[in-house]
């Protein structure tokens, strides 16, 4: 699992970069600044879980727990769901993508909770 989540990670991170600057060039030139805003808000936090899944992927290590790889599976689909939705709903402009988000928000907190009971439960040196 490590060496796959941090090839994803980079990935990730990759795809991160490459959107942040299509939002901050090409994108500001065909949307209005608030669909700009609004990708910008799904690169930031498709780093934020890039990073996430770079430290979930050194935590295997330390750490043994089948929990870690739920909290990547949350976090990835923390990435689609919510910087996903984003992403589309800055291209398109489509109100029925809105309810999507919220379920992308929810992935990323079971991951954080996830990631911090296979911590508390490790037999990790402390």
């Amino acid at each position: 699992m490590n060496k796959g989540l941090l090839l994803l990670a980079t990935f990730s991170g990759f795809l991160a970069v490459s959107l942040g600057a299509f939002g901050a060039h090409g994108l500001k030139s065909i949307a209005p600044p608030e669909l700009v805003s609004i990708f910008k808000l799904g690169v930031d936090y498709q780093f934020y879980h890039t990073f996430a899944l770079i430290a979930l992927a050194f935590s295997g290590h330390w750490i043994t727990s089948k929990l870690l790889n739920w909290a990547a599976y949350s976090f990835i689909a923390g990435i689609v769901l919510f910087s996903g939705s984003l992403y589309l709903y800055a291209f398109t402009g489509a109100k029925w993508i809105g309810p999507i988000t919220p379920l992308g928000g929810l992935c990323f907190l079971m991951g954080w909770l996830l990631f911090a009971v296979a911590i508390w439960q490790s037999k990790a040196a402390k």
